[in-house]
């Protein structure tokens, strides 16, 4: 297993970029399944998923291959497979997106279930059922689902849930799916709606983004789209914000969406942070000693994120009295909280709630990440940590954050990457 060193404690101070949104760039890649020409992807964040995203569809038959550093070009005309095996999918729960399109586009597909990370279920079963309301069949056989698509049906789809895999998996099959399609209570987060920008661009008549009903016009053919920016990624934004804020720096996070982090913000500044910020750009400070206690429920956008959930609670490890964090998103994404209490923080756990009592100091110990944004926490809490701390589950990092080691060096931190 792969791990860092986390020497702390340190303040950390300076700037760091935004990576692109890692969240926002795969749906984007498969929603290319749908054209015929290449698109230049740009802003695309070098991380394990993106990878994993890039064999998916090169096994599948398209051309994949980077332009730049951060710029991809997914070429689609060459797919002529349309099964999507386990040994892919399973490493990645965002694998199920390639099951609409590719259904939309042939007719059929194939198409393990999804991995990704291990808290809670997150069962697919909002996927089956739009894309069967849609005018798919599918069956389940040997953990795949089997599908083909002979009458497409144009219809209202209701999301028992604010799911954003489900909304855009739904609003991108519908995209060529001729008719009006209506899916009511959508997420409203940014990934939705810069997938529904995409797909705006190749012709599709879409009304609703960012909104709770999302109406898609379907089309035969898309429009050819030469080129596309992914938006910045608000979570890897929102980590390096609190990281300077609970050691006490001064960061500024640059290329990226205030907006987006509006949620992240107020709760910064109720916590005590000096927030400055620009177009684009986010500059946190801390002025005094002691961190406010806070209360925090895990709601869809516009909402707290769920993804910040873990990142808060190593900050308020250390906060002066009781803080409160209650997880409406998924259940059992707490694991992180019983690896703080190895560095000595006070955490009761009685689900869905945590309750965080802030101590003194943190002490450096062995720790493990189980998923990616409690593998990030537990980097933070090491740099506010006395001595060593040793994070192991470093592969569940690489899946989500491009060179968090070297950024966090970039600020100040001592790290160790082995």
């Amino acid at each position: 297993m792969k791990y860092i060193k986390v020497y702390g404690p340190v303040r950390l101070e300076g700037e760091v970029k935004a990576q692109g949104a890692k969240n926002a760039v795969l749906p984007v890649m498969s929603a290319i399944i749908l054209h015929d020409k290449p698109v230049l992807l740009k802003n695309v964040p070098r991380v394990q998923d993106v990878f994993t995203m890039i064999e998916l569809l090169k096994l599948l038959g398209a051309r994949v291959e980077w332009k730049g550093h951060n710029e991809l070009i997914v070429d689609p005309s060459a797919i002529s497979n349309y099964t999507a095996p386990y040994e892919i999918v399973s490493k990645m729960r965002a694998s199920i997106y390639v099951l609409g399109p590719l259904l939309a586009k042939f007719g059929r597909a194939e198409v393990s279930f999804p991995g990704g990370c291990a808290f809670g279920p997150r069962p697919v079963d909002f996927h089956i059922k739009g894309l069967s309301l849609l005018g798919a069949e599918l069956t389940v056989e040997r953990g795949y689902i089997k599908a083909t698509l002979k009458k497409p049906n144009p219809c209202e789809i209701p999301l028992n849930f604010k799911s954003v895999g489900t909304t855009i998996h739904l609003m991108t099959t519908a995209s060529m799916i001729e008719g009006e399609t209506t899916i009511l209570n959508c997420a409203q987060e940014p990934e939705v709606v810069a997938t529904a920008e995409f797909l705006s661009k190749s012709g599709v008549k879409i009304e609703g983004a960012g909104t709770d009903v999302i109406q898609i016009k379907g089309v035969k053919k898309l429009k050819p789209v030469p080129e596309f920016e992914i938006i910045p990624d608000r979570i890897e934004a929102g980590t390096y914000l609190v990281a300077g804020f609970m050691t006490g720096g001064n960061v500024r996070v640059s290329g990226c969406i205030p907006e987006h982090l509006e949620p992240v913000i107020l709760k910064l500044k109720e916590a005590g942070a000096v927030i400055n910020r620009g177009k684009d750009f986010l500059e946190v400070e801390r002025r005094n000693k002691d961190i406010k206690s806070l209360q925090i429920e895990t709601q869809p956008f516009p909402g707290f994120p769920t993804d910040m959930q873990p990142q808060f609670m190593s900050m308020l490890t250390i906060a002066k009295g009781t803080s409160m964090i209650k997880e409406n998103i998924y259940p059992n994404r707490f694991a992180h909280a019983f690896e703080l209490q190895r560095l000595g923080a006070n955490i009761k756990v009685i689900e869905p709630m945590a309750f965080v009592e802030g101590v003194s100091k943190l002490t450096g110990a062995e720790v493990t990440g189980n998923d990616l944004r409690g593998a990030a926490a537990l980097a933070l809490a090491g740099l506010i940590a006395e001595g060593e701390t040793t994070v192991f589950g470093l592969e569940h990092l690489e899946r989500g954050y491009e060179d968090f080691s070297g950024k966090l060096s970039t600020l100040g931190a001592k790290i160790k990457v082995t």
